[in-house]
């Protein structure tokens, strides 16, 4: 059996009815469908066909038109949020505490000696206008000064403003004016010049009071000096956590300095984070309310602040999850010395959906961004990732690593004498668009995120009847003296705890399903044509039939073209069967009279016998039952 009577067979066996040509296929398929609106077609006369054809046609279109606007919605993949409120026993979030004093004054004073000169002189020539610096004994290094020099800017003459570098004897001004030895009262600015390691290239950053420059200025150079400080040194000149947390208590269990954790943070120094997780189980709350929090008294001891490196006093804190670090310059609050402190909190849990309804990670492992923050064995933190990735733009810039973060293997922090243009670079990099734009697009939020909503209220403490008493007993317990050693600027009076245990749950779910998509698609489908699943089949079935008819149509051309080059090849037409039967028969008659002459004459020698097989007629191909015209 060829290939074409099996494509024959195998069509009709898959479906009875069609032919052999598309038109009868689609009639048929017109005359069985259950969609509505083609048996119209082909059913009604020549007007109303033409009716129905156009109106199928219209449907149709709105059909796909509204799938396609479904698709796209759900490829979208949308989000909804919901809230939804819970109650149940919660864990205590981790508490840390700081002082937003980082070191002792009396420790990092021989470190900070000439600098703490130079602002002074400086200050000194503000303030006081036409004082010198060639004064001063002994004098002054003025090679800090110049790595990043202050100048002033006076705006009396809009158009042409004057520059005055504060320790520059020979002032010079923009344009042709000779400004006095120093700016009088009027509008003036204070402005940072960095320059780059042998270049002109500068930078300057604008200041609108000489306050605030000049605290810029100092951390600046500060941040330089201590970076060469070993860490356990910079530990040791901070605040120890039995000078820092005189009284604990945690519900009706007391706690000391020994239930913290200490870490070092750049900006703050030494930090205490209570209820860590990280050595032993996190601790529940029992019951909301005062009572049931934690408590302490911290002694911030003001008096041995650095004057020029913070200007704020109190205590910093921060309330985060377990095991993660705690960034307290973005999310800390301050405390006020003299004051009991007040802090209820509510919880609120947050449930992203991952990819790809949204671009969360469930634990950093997806970001390309090297976290420097696991060090601390710490989880991961959008913050961790945007500081991680300046730090590494910063390594890759400028060949060392700013002091407020984490180091990469094998890299120094960035100070004067050994990256002399380390300012330039950092300022450079600090405020490039692009820059913050990559560690944007690297980093991910974390998919699952609880989140410490605080209520904070504030009162004096100790009252003015009772801080003799108490600051007696403080003193005693903390130096075994019967002397007065703390005041209320120093002492802080701490209370945290949950207002109640009902925790809020914003959750996201997807907008659109699978489910969704499925039934607004036959939602519409049923809506404009009538049709459903089964439709959609039939048309399936259609479309096979169309492709076999294809097949078969494809072997008969090909069939036909090798008809045609053998006919080009033989171009006699060959002979009927009545030529090949008379043929035959004279060939038979010649055969008869020359055995009758070769009986007078004999054979010659060597003459081989005639072959009359050669002679048989072949039969004929006839059609039979299995030939192409054999239908079912």
């Amino acid at each position: 059996m060829n290939l074409k009577k099996y494509l024959v067979r195998a069509l009709h066996r898959l479906q009875k009815g069609p032919g052999y040509t598309y038109k009868e296929l689609l009639v048929w398929y017109c005359d069985n469908t259950n969609t509505h609106g083609p048996k119209r077609i082909i059913k009604e006369g020549p007007k109303k066909k033409l009716i129905w054809f156009f109106l199928t046609l219209l449907f149709a279109s709105l059909v796909f038109w509204q799938w396609g606007i479904l698709i796209n919605t759900y490829l979208s993949y949308n989000v909804t949020s919901s809230l939804s409120i819970g109650f149940k026993t919660m864990k205590f979030p981790a508490v840390t505490v700081c002082n937003a004093n980082p070191f002792k004054y009396s420790e990092v004073k021989p470190l900070l000696k000439e600098l703490d000169r130079l602002i002074e002189a400086a200050l000194e020539r503000i303030l006081q206008p036409g004082n010198s610096s060639d004064s001063v004994y002994p004098p002054l290094d003025l090679e800090l000064w110049n790595q990043m020099p202050l100048v002033l800017i006076d705006e009396h003459d809009k158009d042409n403003p004057i520059i005055l570098d504060i320790f520059e004897t020979n002032q010079t001004a923009m344009g042709s004016q000779t400004p006095s030895p120093f700016l009088g009262s009027g509008p003036q600015n204070a402005r940072g010049r960095l320059c780059s390691q042998g270049s002109d290239n500068c930078t300057y950053r604008n200041f609108s009071s000489a306050a605030q420059a000049v605290t810029e200025w100092y951390i600046l150079q500060a941040t330089s000096i201590l970076s060469k400080v070993p860490l356990h040194d910079r530990i040791r000149m901070g605040y120890q956590a039995e000078d820092m947390i005189l009284a604990c208590l945690y519900g009706a269990e007391p706690c000391n300095y020994k239930n913290f954790t200490q870490i070092y943070h750049p900006d703050h120094g030494n930090c205490y984070i209570f209820n860590w997780g990280m050595d032993e189980e996190a601790l529940n709350s029992s019951n909301p309310g005062a009572e049931f929090g934690l408590k302490l008294i911290l002694d911030i001891s003001q008096q041995d602040y650095i004057p020029y490196l913070s200007s704020a006093a109190g205590a910093r804190l921060m309330l985060h999850q377990q095991k993660s670090f705690p960034f307290l310059k973005d999310q800390g609050i301050y405390a006020m010395a003299g004051t009991e402190t007040s802090i209820g909190v509510l919880v609120d849990e947050l449930e992203r959906m991952g990819y790809p309804y949204s671009d969360c990670t469930v634990n950093g492992s997806d970001v390309p961004v090297r976290n420097l923050y696991s060090q601390y064995n710490t989880s991961y933190s959008i913050q961790a990732c945007l500081r991680s990735c300046f730090q590494n733009h910063m390594v890759e810039s400028c060949g060392c690593g700013h002091y407020m973060f984490p180091l990469p293997e094998g890299v120094n922090y960035c100070n004067n004498e050994d990256y002399p243009g380390w300012a330039y670079c950092y300022s450079s990099l600090r405020s490039s668009i692009k820059q913050r734009q990559i560690c944007i697009d690297s980093c991910k939020e974390t998919c699952n995120d609880t989140q410490y909503k605080m209520t904070i209220s504030m009162a004096d403490w100790p009252s003015e009847a009772s801080e003799d008493w108490i600051f007696h007993i403080l003193s005693y317990e903390r130096d075994m003296s019967t002397n007065v050693t703390l005041d209320r600027t120093g002492i802080i009076k701490l209370n945290i705890y949950f207002q109640e245990y009902n925790y809020r749950t914003i959750s996201e779910s997807a907008a659109t399903t699978i489910v969704w998509l499925l039934s607004s698609l036959g939602g519409q489908f049923g809506f404009w044509m009538g049709g459903s699943v089964l439709c959609l089949i039939e048309f399936g079935e259609i479309i096979i039939d169309s492709l076999w008819i294809t097949i078969i149509n494809l072997i008969s051309w090909c069939k036909g073209l090798k008809q045609r080059r053998a006919r080009a090849r033989y171009p006699d037409a060959p002979p009927t069967v009545s030529e090949l039967v008379e043929a035959h028969t004279n060939l038979g008659f010649q055969h008869e009279a020359g055995a009758a002459g070769a009986q007078a004459l004999p054979p010659e020698p060597g003459t081989p016998p005639p072959n009359y097989d050669s002679l048989r007629v072949q039969p004929l191909d006839t059609p039979g039952p299995d030939s192409d015209t054999d239908t079912e």
